[in-house]
């Protein structure tokens, strides 16, 4: 196998880890989410909400993951592109990260009183956690895995055209539903939203399946870069090979 296609699974499986983390971690905040108030008043379920944070924690470390271990590959279709994906990523895990110290933030209000203020602290920061969630996960996703992937996937012909077209259609969907709910057009959460992020779902989870069972293509002409330099390099193993001379 390749460094190129051991890059190419690895990859695969790294964006696996963020589908299968980022979902199960939204689920796990509802209690704080729904009722900060009622969070912290209540007896709490403190370990549900730090599962979550490990999840996305995890999460964090795969999507960094995911988009350096690719960049090799991504920058021989088109460099800037490809510094574009990581720094897309690096930017949605900052939000993430926010959120996770906003939901910290509630559970530490629920084991100890803040004074008479608690409750409008607690709903702040669960707020603080839903604007987070619809500026990363809800919409730099829709640049960096949407339109930015997507295109480079596309034109370098790394997995079938049509895969890389869910992400092309999917991302701007993101992008469009998230401003709509900034501001106030839709509900965050709603149907409108819900829908929009279906073509993404899929484009991300289709993109982790293809590259962990299949890698990328192998007809994909960035590929054929790897595979010219590897022949290069076996023409040009003579035991005593050496570089011409310059002479001025």
């Amino acid at each position: 196998m390749s460094a190129d296609q051991k890059r190419a699974r690895v990859f695969g499986v790294l964006f696996l880890i963020t589908f299968l983390t980022s979902v199960p971690a939204v689920w796990l905040y509802q209690p704080v989410l729904d009722d900060p108030v009622g969070y912290i008043a209540g007896s709490g379920h403190d370990t549900r909400i730090f599962l979550g944070v490990l999840l996305e924690l995890l999460l964090i470390v795969a999507n960094i993951g995911s988009a350096v271990v690719v960049v090799p590959i991504l920058r021989r279709q088109n460099e800037e592109l490809a510094i574009g994906y990581v720094t897309a990523r690096l930017f949605e895990c900052m939000f993430i990260l926010v959120g996770i110290v906003a939901i910290l933030g509630v559970v530490t209000l629920r084991q100890q009183a803040a004074g008479a203020g608690e409750g409008t602290l607690a709903y702040t920061l669960a707020a603080i956690k839903d604007w987070t969630f619809l500026l990363g996960p809800s919409w730099v996703v829709g640049w960096g895995n949407g339109l930015i992937l997507g295109f480079l996937m596309y034109r370098s012909g790394l997995v079938p055209p049509r895969l890389a077209l869910l992400g092309l259609v999917g991302g701007p969907l993101i992008i469009a539903s998230g401003t709509a709910v900034m501001f106030g057009a839709a509900q965050q959460g709603g149907v409108v939203q819900g829908l929009a992020t279906i073509p993404d779902a899929l484009w991300e989870l289709a993109l982790g399946v293809y590259c962990t069972l299949h890698g990328f293509r192998p007809a994909s002409p960035t590929l054929a870069v790897e595979r010219r330099e590897r022949a290069t390099a076996g023409n040009s193993s003579a035991p005593f090979a050496t570089a011409p001379l310059s002479v001025e």
